[in-house]
């Protein structure tokens, strides 16, 4: 993950973002990498979820460009986009008493054309997909019947079946408890190590975030705070400036990630 290419990644040059007249993002450089788990992080409000869109191509800029492994983002057709890049939306809701292996079937569409047949291949992805989240057992249960943490994890596998080396992920862990945290969280690094899937997530916790993260982008009421490896970014005055915090950051005696002590 240390030679990433040139081009290689996300990249965002001059970009604002806002909704009707209201500015949330303005004038925004930021590079995200090819090959790294990443955490946005910041106070609410400040364009974590709307940067993350923007990303997906879901939010339309205001101004400036993304650009991904160097090309426009607004340039690639639809469904070259979604072959590309996959985005996890937060609580996305599913089809009351759909089974986990019907959700998981649907990541395929970027990949399928209108009457074409269930192939092999899309079989393949599926069936890979469910057991890389570890749900293979419950792969015939509804999703509406499986625990907080079994749902995301469901959710994880319908877009890793859809096979694209990009996967953004909107507060992943939100409403999980600790445990059921550490489990996404653990699953998705693991992912980016064995598979090289690029991850970009917005999250809340900042401990975790920095134990589980390559690198890290901190957002604040006024831009880009910083950007860098964990050690880089968690520093007592980022904190403070980002979220007018006062804490002392000492090392997890874990993992030896920064680890936010409030005071």
């Amino acid at each position: 993950m240390n030679d990433i290419p040139q081009g290689a990644g996300l990249r965002v040059e001059g970009l604002s973002l806002g909704y009707d007249a209201r500015r949330v993002i303005e004038g925004l450089d930021l590079s995200l990498p090819a090959g790294c788990v990443t955490a946005i992080l910041g106070p609410n409000g400040c364009g974590k979820s709307t940067l993350l869109h923007a990303l997906a191509r879901l939010r339309p800029p205001l101004a400036g460009r993304i650009t991904l492994e160097g090309r426009a983002l607004a340039s690639f057709p639809p469904r070259a986009l979604a072959q590309k890049l996959a985005i996890l939306p937060q609580a996305p809701l599913a089809p009351p008493g759909i089974r986990v292996a019907d959700l998981v079937r649907r990541g395929r569409a970027p990949w399928r054309g209108l009457l074409q047949p269930w192939s092999a291949a899309d079989a393949t992805a599926c069936d890979a997909a469910i057991a890389a989240v570890g749900l293979g057992p419950q792969a015939g249960d509804p999703v509406d019947a499986l625990s907080g943490g079994q749902r995301q994890r469901a959710w994880i596998a319908l877009v890793l079946a859809q096979s694209t080396p990009f996967l953004l992920l909107d507060e992943p862990t939100t409403w999980l408890d600790l445990a059921h945290q550490i489990e996404i969280l653990s699953l998705l690094r693991r992912l980016n190590r064995e598979r090289g899937i690029t991850v970009v997530s917005v999250l809340h916790d900042l401990n975790l975030a920095a134990r589980y993260s390559d690198r890290l982008v901190l957002l604040g009421r006024e831009g880009l705070i910083a950007e860098g490896s964990p050690e880089a970014v968690m520093t007592e005055a980022n904190l403070a400036r980002a979220f007018g915090l006062a804490a002392r950051v000492l090392p997890d005696p874990v993992s030896g990630t920064p680890m936010v002590c409030p005071l």
